[in-house]
């Protein structure tokens, strides 16, 4: 290829500009603005939802959700391990300790017999955590029904972490809207984008009036400036939000793209001994945000990083699957429970280049790039 294929990359469609143009003729340049209250509004009838705040990313939407649900200094708060460092970070600014728990095979999400074997445990001995973080991961739901019921037989706010999840379906609803919080993000990887933004969405009115609050440095009704509690700069950008709008309206398109990416590559490479990928579950459609795969490098001659290494020396963009929080540095002193599933995922786990403006000829080259590997 003349060009490097990256691994998920921004995708425009034709309205975003108008959006941003607005916000600059009309000089809402800030972070309050028509384009704000639009996006929060379309937003939610996009996914079903009853109320939204926009934010400045998804990580600060998950860091006010934990603050909402009342989670503090000491609690400790379950999450899934394998994902990206952002699911459990915030967990941390608010002095607490995330307890981390496997995935299951099926969907690759946490394990919901885990979930509750854990609570049980937890609950006999005095000990259950503040919150519970599922995230939904490379585009597919978890099994949310299980994970919602032990949480409310425990009376565990559930938190919903749909960053790389919008647009999937869990029972034709969208995750996201089943627990207390949901929150989504619109890096400039996601299936769509504002550059960098987030979402927190709730059907509890006043606990978003509360984000927006936080959110906008807990400033007081007051004619100068009075603060109670100690807030936040976390609030989106009225231009940002334009982009946020634009995006919308391709959204169904976005996931049509990444869902074709999907098959193409599942029908080239499916019967490659040694190939699999990343499981469907029956009880919802995912985005496939991200093409996964996992590699058998006795079955198929390489092993991923072998793979990944040789793709890279061809312009092709591949990444390791999130490496589980577990085994970060920064959270050894945590702890897992289980863990096996997520490792095993890790070592053999590979994303493929997925970004919804593929053309046929890069998807094709990245096929045959992982064919000759296995004739080399």
């Amino acid at each position: 290829m003349s060009k490097p294929i990256l691994l998920s990359i921004p995708h425009m469609g034709d309205r975003e500009l108008e959006f941003v143009q607005e916000a600059f003729d009309t000089n809402w340049i800030s972070p309050v603005g028509p384009n704000i209250d639009a996006f929060e509004q379309e937003f939610c009838q996009a996914i079903n939802a009853h109320y939204g705040a926009a934010v400045c990313s998804g990580t600060a939407a998950l860091h006010l959700a934990l603050r909402l649900v009342g989670v503090e200094a000491g609690d400790e708060v379950f999450c899934s391990t394998l994902t990206f460092i952002a699911s459990a970070s915030p967990i941390t600014y608010l002095g607490a300790k995330p307890v981390f728990i496997d995935s299951d095979r099926s969907s690759w999400n946490m394990n919901p017999q885990l979930l509750q074997e854990a609570l049980e445990h937890r609950a006999k001995i005095g000990k259950l955590p503040k919150a519970v973080v599922l995230v939904h991961l490379y585009g597919q739901s978890a099994d949310i029904d299980p994970i919602l019921a032990a949480c409310n037989q425990y009376e565990i706010p559930l938190i919903e972490d749909a960053a790389e999840a919008l647009g999937a379906t869990y029972k034709d609803r969208s995750p996201g809207t089943f627990g207390k919080v949901g929150i989504f993000s619109f890096n400039g990887n996601k299936i769509i984008t504002t550059s960098g933004g987030g979402m927190l969405v709730s059907s509890d009115s006043e606990l978003i009036a509360k984000a927006r609050f936080l959110a906008t440095q807990a400033r007081d009704p007051a004619p100068y400036y009075e603060h109670s509690q100690i807030g936040y700069n976390y609030r989106l950008s009225n231009v940002l939000a334009g982009i946020g709008r634009g995006q919308l309206l391709v959204l169904k398109e976005r996931v049509a793209a990444r869902r074709r990416n999907f098959k193409l590559y599942q029908q080239a490479l499916q019967d490659l001994p040694g190939i699999e990928f990343m499981p469907e579950a029956n009880y919802g459609k995912s985005t496939h945000w991200l093409t996964c795969i996992t590699i058998d490098a006795k079955d198929f001659g390489v092993d991923r990083e072998q793979m990944r290494l040789e793709l890279a020396q061809q312009q092709i963009e591949t990444r390791p699957v999130w490496k589980p929080l577990h085994l970060q540095p920064v959270f050894d002193e945590y702890e897992c429970i289980g863990g096996s599933v997520a490792e095993d995922l890790f070592e053999r786990g590979l994303c493929l280049p997925s970004s919804s403006n593929l053309t046929d000829e890069e998807i094709d080259c990245i096929i045959q790039a992982i064919k000759k590997l296995k004739y080399c």
